[in-house]
């Protein structure tokens, strides 16, 4: 089974950024898809970002031109950079695994413990 932990989560101010990391205990190459999900305080979890193992990929309408998720399968890694940040970015953000389905992706790894992220002034 393959590991992951999220890393990278902090506080920051609107408009600011954070980069994400994820980090695989094994090879990701064969993995289908990776996601960053977030869940805030009464909400759904959501997907924001995917990327598939040809690099394809898709994001949320709520974060299109503001993260880029992005792959290093040498460091077993999944990015997530998010600048322009605004309060309602604010949850807790996990990476999964998966296949990608249209413009989203159907996870089959458990859920880890993610990384908070806060964007206040």
């Amino acid at each position: 089974q393959v590991q992951l932990v999220e890393s990278g989560g902090g506080l920051v101010q609107p408009g600011g950024s954070l980069r994400l990391s994820c980090v695989a205990s094994r090879s990701i190459f064969s993995i289908p898809a990776m996601g960053w999900y977030r869940q805030a305080p009464g909400n759904e979890r959501e997907l924001v970002a995917s990327i598939t193992s040809g690099s394809s990929t898709n994001y949320a309408d709520s974060v299109k031109g503001r993260f880029t998720i992005s792959r290093d399968n040498a460091e077993n890694t999944v990015y997530l950079q998010m600048n322009s940040l605004k309060p309602e970015d604010t949850a807790v953000y996990y990476c999964n695994r998966g296949y990608p389905v249209g413009g989203t992706m159907v996870v089959f790894g458990s859920w880890g413990q993610g990384t908070q992220v806060t964007v206040t002034s």
